[in-house]
């Protein structure tokens, strides 16, 4: 399992993000605590609270992930 930090300045981030993860066979979960949504979901991601950095899990070792999250990581 990886783990690593995100954040979004604006909707278009997001939708950028989500069309990026959902290429990927993987299982991606955005948030923490009793709010954890699976982040291919655009509405799921969405209602988060986004103010801040969120942190992204993912269950793939693949380096083509990092490289494509790789702008929206902080």
């Amino acid at each position: 399992m990886q783990q690593v930090n995100v954040k979004f300045n604006s909707v278009e981030q997001i939708r950028k993000f989500v069309d990026i993860i959902d290429k990927f066979d993987s299982s991606f979960d955005l948030g923490s605590g009793h709010r954890v949504v699976d982040a291919k979901s655009i509405l799921g991601v969405m209602g988060l609270d986004l103010t801040g950095p969120v942190p992204l899990r993912y269950d793939s070792r693949n380096e083509e992930i990092a490289e494509k999250i790789a702008p929206f990581v902080c």
